[in-house]
């Protein structure tokens, strides 16, 4: 019998499916002059050090930046600069607010992107208004990001999420008839939980979604949560392979254009990854399980 030492050493040994393993056949891209293709680390659930002993780690594993929230003080906003300039990483910033009250939540919202923007990262990804605001009041809130947009020439993305404006597929989309400026963080999982599908009876709207995308979040999810326990494992390989297909048409948008793409690997710990009852052990190693999705998807698009 296995002890969890063991196991967790054996489940972060598992090499990376090949292309042949999955059934793929990979994209061929039209690539024009300024595409680039970024990945970035995020710092959800790291566990292993401070933000020197994260940044540290990212660039050795062969990460291009970090995703992290936006500092609360001024304090800590200057560490957050000298470190990742230390470490020679790019910075792209999460900003957003939890609270209910609309007019608190547009003031916290609202101050949070001032103090992103301050900083001046590779792009902002927005977690703003509730899956139960009104129409009116979340459409103020993209009117607020669409002007940071323009004054700063930030990127300033809105991501596919539960809880939040943009939590379904149908939603989304009037949100991307009404607002001609929206540009999304697709975090295409959170759709598959809400609507128990993997949206093969939406493949329209997916397909708007995917033309207003220029950041991924490359969680795998199914019908029946966010997060698969793990992508590397050969029951997931279809569901895997339907992540792929959207993430190659993002990609292959970007590569035309000539653009800039970033990507960010997010499984999160646990609850998010399933774990062990009473032990609470999650049943992967999250730093690996992100590592491999960085590595499966830079050798899928980089030769293209």
């Amino acid at each position: 019998m296995q002890t969890r030492r063991q196991f967790m050493k054996t489940a972060a040994a598992v090499p990376l499916l090949s292309s042949s393993v999955l059934g793929q056949t990979l994209p061929t891209m039209q690539v024009a002059p300024g595409f680039r293709l970024l990945f970035m680390a995020t710092n959800w659930g790291f566990t292993l050090g401070d933000l020197s002993v994260f940044c540290a780690k990212a660039k050795q594993d062969g990460y291009d930046g970090i995703e992290v929230w936006t500092p609360d003080t001024e304090e800590a906003a200057l560490e957050l600069q000298r470190t990742v300039q230390k470490h020679g990483l790019q910075l792209g910033l999460l900003c957003g607010s939890w609270q209910s009250d609309f007019n608190t939540h547009l003031s916290e919202f609202s101050a949070s992107l001032t103090r992103a923007v301050a900083l001046q990262p590779l792009y902002i990804n927005c977690h703003a208004g509730r899956d139960w605001y009104p129409t009116e009041q979340n459409l103020q809130l993209l009117r607020i990001t669409a002007e940071a947009n323009h004054s700063s020439g930030i990127p300033i993305y809105h991501e596919t999420h539960r809880g939040r404006m943009l939590f379904s597929a149908p939603q989304t989309l009037q949100f991307l008839l009404q607002d001609p400026a929206l540009r999304l963080t697709l975090d295409i999982s959170h759709w598959c939980t809400v609507h128990e599908s993997m949206l093969e009876d939406q493949v329209n709207t997916v397909q708007k979604a995917l033309e207003r995308t220029d950041h991924i979040h490359a969680r795998v999810g199914h019908p029946e949560g966010p997060q698969v326990n793990d992508p590397r494992a050969p029951e997931w390989a279809a569901i895997l392979q339907q992540h792929l297909d959207w993430w190659d048409v993002v990609v292959q948008n970007k590569a035309k254009a000539g653009e800039l793409m970033t990507i960010c690997p997010e499984f999160g710990p646990p609850h998010y990854m399933q774990a062990l009852p009473y032990t609470l052990q999650p049943v992967a190693d999250l730093w690996t399980v992100n590592k491999y999705m960085k590595d499966l998807l830079r050798q899928r698009y980089s030769s293209r």
